[in-house]
């Protein structure tokens, strides 16, 4: 498998929290977080290597101990609210193979930073439990729990 197609859990490089990206496509061009797009980059068989709080579900919080992390799908594309349940499939099923495997996520945020919003590096994490519970919106979402890695 050629070397930018292999999946790395942890730290990427020289990269560490605390460390500013000016949009997705450049942690993207890095290979910090693959996709330009969805908030998950993972497979199903392996987990997920990072995740981007973005501020696009309104079920997430990022506290001082932990993260609650919204699960994928069930979004209106144009609205971007939470329109129906979300199922176990795809990216959801890559952060609950994570809390199998207990592989480090490396967590970024979109920040604002002198009036721009960029994305700052949060550092690694592991996931530790997650739930299907109601959501902020009235429809069965899943919160996956992670914790820092220490």
């Amino acid at each position: 498998m050629p070397f930018y197609l292999l999946r790395i859990f942890g730290h990427v490089g020289t990269y560490r929290p605390g460390d500013i990206f000016a949009n997705r496509l450049e942690l993207s061009l890095r290979r910090l977080h693959r996709p330009r797009r969805a908030g998950v980059s993972g497979s199903q068989a392996e987990g997920a290597d990072s995740i981007v709080l973005a501020g696009a579900y309104e079920d997430d919080l990022f506290g001082e101990d932990d993260i609650i992390y919204s699960g994928s799908g069930g979004r209106d594309p144009k609205t971007g609210r939470q329109t129906t349940h979300q199922e176990m499939t795809g990216r959801n099923l890559a952060l609950r193979r994570s809390q199998e495997t207990g592989r480090p996520v490396r967590v970024f945020q979109r920040v604002e930073q002198d009036g721009n919003e960029v994305f700052r590096y949060e550092g690694l994490y592991r996931v530790v439990s997650h739930e299907y519970t109601r959501g902020v919106a009235g429809f069965q979402v899943f919160l996956f729990r992670l914790v820092p890695v220490v």
